[in-house]
């Protein structure tokens, strides 16, 4: 039989992973399947290799899978302080920030935290640290998505 092969594997492995964990649903199949591989005799690690998951992570779903069933495998509700930007300001940064500050009359050539959160309180009237402006720079140029800043 031949061998299954997806071009550009390793970085199809990150879009993908990063795929899954875009939406609720998607994040839900994603640990039925790792339950389903649980209840077909792979280990924790094995399990967590091929998904991108520690082995504790993957024991957390087969706990809470054997406890509440199905719906224990559902994301809840998560405290915590919401988002500074939602899904549409984070669209907008991103095309922003694709274009050179000098294109919104800025006198730098590179965006920086400190020109960014003065971007973004102008702008979108979003008012970030440099410091979580910087963490906002590493998500997106690792394609993590928009993260809790």
């Amino acid at each position: 039989m031949r061998v299954l092969s997806v071009k550009d594997g390793e970085i199809m492995q990150v879009a993908l992973q990063q795929e899954i964990l875009r939406s609720e649903e998607s994040r839900y199949d994603h640990k039925l399947h790792g339950v389903l591989l649980a209840s077909q005799g792979y280990d924790s690690y094995q399990i967590g290799e091929m998904f991108g998951q520690s082995p504790t992570t993957i024991q957390r779903w087969v706990n809470r899978f054997n406890k509440s069933g199905f719906a224990g495998l559902q994301d809840k509700e998560r405290s915590g302080r919401p988002r500074s930007l939602d899904a549409k300001q984070w669209s907008k940064i991103e095309k922003h920030l694709r274009q050179p500050p000098l294109s919104f009359g800025y006198k730098q050539n590179l965006w920086d935290g400190r020109l960014l959160s003065k971007h973004l309180q102008e702008h979108l009237g979003v008012v970030l640290g440099v410091r979580q402006c910087q963490r906002l720079f590493k998500a997106m140029s690792s394609g993590i998505g928009n993260p809790d800043l």
